[in-house]
C-alpha cells in the first residue's frame, strides 16, 4: 500500500472585520506530482504553490516541485472562500511537518498566518488585530506573525504573539531550537496630529478661527452627543477649518472603542500597529463611488464611512458627490452599521460616526451674501441645492449658516487667541460621562431611539409648551426626535438634569432651513 502522510495546520479567514478558522490539511500521496489547493481559494491563494515552493527551496529544505508526489492542500470549511496570501506560512509549515522535515509539533495550540517571499522572509497582512481576536476566541496560545504585525496583534490581550522574520524562524521555535519571544504592544498611536486618520496635518485649534461663534458652539454640540451638521456658507469663510478642528475636542478613545476601530483599520490594510486613541477623520474626495464610500466589492472591504468609525466623516462641497454615494449613507446614519450582502454571505461593517457636511449656497458660492452678489439663476440655486435629497437632509441634525467674516475682525481676533481646544474638549468629556450613565459605554445621544429620547428629555413646562408650537414648523416624525435629542445634548453641556424651553429652541434653530432654500 503506497505511503501517504498527513498534517493539519490553522490558520485564518477575514470575513468583513471578523476573522474565521480555517483548518489547513496537507495530504500527500505518491504518484505523479501535482500541487492542488481545494476549498474555495482564490487566485492570489492557488499562487502560493509557487511562493511555498521557493520560500522551502531558498530555506535549505526540499520543495514540493522535487518530490515525485500528490500534494493535496485542503481549506475547510470549504464553503468559505478563501483569499490573500496570509495562509503561505500555513501551508508551508503543513508540508514540512506532512514531509517529517521537521519534528513534529502540536498544531492544536497554534495558528500560523503570514505571506512569503521567494527567499523565505515573512512580509505582513492585513487584519492581525483580527486574527489575535479571533485566536482568544478560539482559546489559540500561540500566534505566529510577521514581525511587522506583531505589535499590533499583540494589543489583544489573552493570546502569545510570537513575531517571526522568516520561514526558518519559525521552524527553529517549533522545534525548540530558538526561544519565542512574544510581541509588546507598542505605545498608543500619536494623538498630536491627524496621523491615524492617514495624514500627518496637525489639528487645527478652534481658537485659530476667527469669529463663526455660531458654527463653533454647533460642532461642540455635535461632538458632545455625535450629532450630524451640515454646514452652509460662501467659499474661504472656515468650514473645512472648522470641520478639522472639530478632531480636537472630541474625547479620545477608550480601549474598547479604540480596538473597535483598530479592528476596521486592520482588515483595510491601514492599521497604524498601535492602539488608535484619536478619533478617526476621514474626508474623502467628491469623485469617491458609493462602493468606496460604504464598503463593497467582489471581495468586500470596509468604506470611508466604516473608517470613520467612532470619529468623523468629513464631506466637503456635498452637493459634488454622486447621488447614489450620498444616498447610501442614508441607513447607516440611523442604524450605525453597514450591511453589503452577497450571493453567499452578508456582510456588517460597524459604521457609527458623525457626518459633517460643508457645501455652498449655489453654484458661484454667493447666494444670500451681503458684499458679493450671487451669479446665479434663481433655477441654477435650486437645482444646486436639490441635489441634497430630502431624507439625507432630514437625518443631518443640525443645519448651520457660515457667513463671511470681515478683514477688520480678522486683524483684532489675532492677537488675542487663546487655545481654546482643550477647554472645550473637557466640556464635550463631561457631557458624554453623562451619557455613558445614562445608556451605558460608548453611548451618545444621537444613537438613542425615539422612546429613549422622549423617556431621557425630561421636558419643563415650558417646554413642553414649546413643542406643542412645532406642528406648525413642517417639523417631520424624524426630525422632531433628532430635536428632542440635540436638546438633551444641550442639557448635558449645562450638567441639566432636565430639558428646558431653552434648550429646545437652541437645537430647533438648528433645523430652521430643512424646509426650505439656504
Amino acid at each position: 500500500m503506497a505511503a501517504s502522510y498527513l498534517a493539519k495546520v490553522y490558520s485564518a479567514e477575514l470575513v468583513g472585520v471578523d476573522a474565521q478558522l480555517i483548518e489547513i490539511e496537507i495530504d500527500i500521496n505518491v504518484g505523479l506530482h501535482a500541487f492542488n489547493i481545494v476549498g474555495l481559494a482564490d487566485r492570489a491563494l492557488n499562487e502560493a504553490k509557487e511562493r511555498v515552493n521557493s520560500a522551502l527551496k531558498n530555506s535549505g529544505t526540499k520543495p514540493p516541485n522535487r518530490e515525485n508526489r500528490k500534494i493535496t492542500v485542503n481549506l475547510a470549511p470549504a464553503d468559505i472562500k478563501k483569499t490573500g496570501s496570509q495562509y503561505d506560512l500555513a501551508i508551508a509549515l503543513g508540508y514540512l511537518a506532512a514531509t517529517k522535515q521537521i519534528r513534529p509539533f502540536d498544531s492544536s495550540g497554534k495558528m500560523f498566518v503570514g505571506e512569503l517571499a521567494l527567499d523565505g522572509r515573512l512580509r505582513p497582512i492585513a487584519g492581525a488585530l483580527n486574527i489575535a481576536q479571533l485566536a482568544v476566541e478560539k482559546k489559540i496560545s500561540q500566534l505566529f506573525v510577521p514581525r511587522e504585525n506583531a505589535a499590533e496583534a499583540a494589543v489583544m490581550e489573552g493570546v502569545e504573539v510570537v513575531p517571526v522574520g522568516t520561514l526558518l524562524e519559525s521552524v527553529e521555535i517549533l522545534e525548540k531550537r530558538r526561544a519565542a519571544r512574544p510581541a509588546r504592544a507598542d505605545g498608543a498611536a500619536d494623538t498630536s496630529s491627524e496621523e491615524t486618520a492617514g495624514t500627518t496635518t496637525p489639528v487645527p485649534d478652534i481658537s485659530e478661527i476667527i469669529g463663526q461663534e455660531n458654527a463653533k458652539r454647533a460642532l461642540m454640540i455635535a461632538a458632545a452627543g455625535g450629532h450630524n451638521v451640515l454646514m452652509v456658507g460662501p467659499p474661504g469663510v472656515g468650514k473645512s477649518m472648522l470641520a478639522r478642528a472639530l478632531t480636537g475636542i472630541l474625547p479620545d478613545l477608550d480601549h474598547s472603542e479604540g480596538i473597535e476601530v483598530m479592528k476596521i483599520w486592520s482588515a483595510a490594510g491601514l492599521s497604524p500597529g498601535r492602539l488608535m486613541t484619536r478619533r478617526p477623520f476621514r474626508a474623502p474626495h467628491q469623485t469617491i463611488s458609493a462602493a468606496a464610500l460604504v464598503g463593497g466589492g467582489s471581495d468586500p472591504k470596509p468604506g470611508e464611512a466604516s473608517l470613520a468609525h467612532r470619529g468623523v466623516l468629513f464631506l466637503d462641497e456635498l452637493p459634488e458627490f454622486p447621488a447614489n454615494a450620498l444616498e447610501s449613507l442614508r441607513d447607516p446614519m440611523e442604524s450605525g452599521t453597514i450591511r453589503i450582502a452577497r450571493a453567499k454571505r452578508a456582510y456588517s461593517f460597524p459604521s457609527r460616526f458623525s457626518l459633517i457636511a460643508a457645501m455652498n449656497p449655489c453654484p458661484c458660492g454667493y447666494y444670500g451674501d451681503a458684499e458679493r452678489a450671487c451669479a446665479c439663476t434663481a433655477y441654477e440655486i435650486l437645482k444646486y441645492q436639490r441635489k441634497i435629497s430630502g431624507p439625507l437632509l432630514d437625518r443631518i441634525d443640525m443645519q448651520v449658516k457660515v457667513g463671511r467674516i470681515k478683514v477688520a475682525d480678522l486683524k483684532n481676533g489675532e492677537s488675542s487667541r487663546e487655545p481654546a481646544s482643550p477647554r472645550i474638549k473637557a466640556l464635550v468629556r463631561a457631557a458624554r460621562l453623562c451619557q455613558a450613565k445614562r445608556f451605558g459605554e460608548s453611548a451618545t445621544n444621537a444613537e438613542m431611539s425615539s422612546r429613549e429620547a422622549q423617556d431621557a428629555a425630561r421636558l419643563t413646562e415650558g417646554s413642553e409648551r414649546f413643542l406643542a408650537t412645532l406642528d406648525r414648523s413642517r417639523i417631520s416624525p424624524r426630525g422632531y426626535y433628532r430635536i428632542l435629542k440635540v436638546a438633551r445634548t444641550i442639557a448635558d453641556i449645562d450638567s441639566a438634569d432636565r430639558v428646558s424651553q431653552e434648550h429646545l429652541a437652541e437645537a430647533f434653530s438648528y433645523r430652521l432651513r430643512e424646509a426650505a432654500t439656504f
